[in-house]
This record gives C-alpha cells, structure tokens and sequence, in this order.
C-alpha cells in the first residue's frame, strides 16, 4: 500500500510538472505576437500596395514599437463597424490604423497618448464648383460608416441642410462613388485625401473649410493596463531615439509624429 500510495504521489507531481512546463510555454508563445486590427484600405496608414503586401505609416510604426517590446506584429484586416468589437472580444489585441481619439471611444477601449494630429475635410472633385461647406446644401455627401467622419458630419449644422448622406465600408468606395458622380463630395480624413491627391493630381479639391481637428491614438481593450504601459514605453522611445521620426518622413516627407 506504501508503494502504491508513494508511486501515485510520484504520478501526480510529475503530470503537474508536465502541465505547468505546457501552461507556461503557451503563455510565453502567446505574449510574443500582437495581433492589430486595421482597415487594408487606409492608405497611406495601413493598405495593400501593387504586390497585395500590407504596407503603411501605421504599418511601420507597429512593427518599429513591435520590435522594442520584443514581440512580432500581425496585422488582421478587420470590419471598421466592429473594430471595438472586436478589440473586446480578444479576436484582436490592438485597434490601430488612423484610430481617432474620441470621448465616445475612450469609455469602451484605452488609448495611447495622441501620435498624430488629423483633421476631417471634404473633397469633391476638381472640376466641382463647390468650395464651401454651404456650397453642400441639397447635396449628396458620402463617408465611411461608423468613422470619426460620420461623427464630424453629424456635429456640423450642414447636416440638416443634405439631400443625403451615403455611407461606404470604406474610403475607397467613397472616393470611387465621388468620380462617377454617385455622391457630390466626400467627408475624409485630411492624411488620407492629400495621400490620394498626390497619387492622382487633378482629380481631387478640398473644401476651403475643414470639419473638425482630431487626433490618432493606438486602442488597447480595456483592463489590459499593462499591455498599454509597454506600448507607450515603447512609443516614447521611437520618439526619442529617431524611429519616429524616421518613419514618418519616409511617408509624409516630414516627422509629423506628436512628442
């Protein structure tokens, strides 16, 4: 009976030991990966270039910040509508691809300190004779759904004044519906249309006034408070070291990342 008992006791320890060892490793494999949720159609933060390769400011500076927490990053083209969703449901560890700050927003994920500062504007066509934001009454207006874009509209007084408002899963569509004369402008965020205005020159003119000023931040879910401390840490460091700044004049010409 003593060796029984004593060969059982020896069973049960070892199977704790191998159980611990498997815990531990699939933690540790799970900490070395942050999966980030974007929109592939954010160009110049986060889209697919010619070869179909997910490239982009957001792109660089994930993966820059991935680096100094030591861990990889792995982008997941996600639904813009059910990005927080998303971020909560843990199908995704990070919101990040040109993701406004708002007060809205900040009681359902934490951010980051602000890293880029934007603005929502509207484009119409060059040849347009709209320059003004009066100039969109009884107009058809277009904008991605369920983005800062919607949110900007909605507080203006211009709204009421619309034939309609169109909404698209993305700003490609939108923009596409604006050269075919389907909608009369497009409410965009300014890093977004000066990008495709200088891809496409001529095509595109802003309105002379904007919207509403905002600013991009990184979405971490809630709770996760210690995942946000290593993001920033690692956020200030690029700041600080050049990596920052490196990243941004390689896609806007100037370091416009806030310090």
């Amino acid at each position: 009976m003593k060796c029984t008992a004593a060969m059982i006791m020896i069973i049960t320890a070892v199977f704790s030991l191998l159980i611990g060892c498997s815990g531990s490793k699939g933690s540790a494999d799970a900490g070395k990966k942050l999966v980030i949720g974007i929109d592939d159609k954010f160009a110049p933060m986060g889209f697919r270039d010619d070869k179909n390769e997910i490239v982009g400011f957001d792109i660089d500076y994930a993966k820059a910040a991935a680096a100094k927490m030591g861990v990889t990053a792995e982008f997941q083209p996600i639904d813009w509508k059910t990005k927080e969703s998303e971020l909560s449901s843990g199908r995704i560890d990070l919101i990040w691809n040109g993701y406004t700050i708002t007060d809205e927003r900040k009681g359902k994920v934490l951010f980051t300190k602000p890293y880029l500062k934007n603005s929502q504007v509207v484009v119409t066509l060059a040849k347009s004779n709209l320059t003004k934001l009066d100039d969109l009454a009884g107009k058809v207006v277009g904008l991605q759904s369920l983005s800062s874009a919607a949110d900007a509209l909605n507080e203006s007084p211009i709204k009421s004044k619309l034939k309609n408002v169109t909404e698209f899963s993305d700003n490609v569509l939108a923009l596409s519906d604006l050269k075919i004369g389907r909608v009369d402008a497009v409410v965009i965020d300014e890093v977004v249309i000066k990008y495709f205005m200088s891809k496409e020159k001529g095509t595109f003119k802003l309105l002379d006034e904007s919207l509403a000023p905002e600013e991009y931040g990184v979405g971490v879910k809630k709770g996760n408070d210690a995942l946000l401390q290593k993001l920033q840490k690692a956020l200030d460091e690029m700041n600080q070291d050049g990596t920052a700044a490196a990243i941004s004049t390689k896609w806007f010409g100037e370091n416009k990342v806030l310090k």
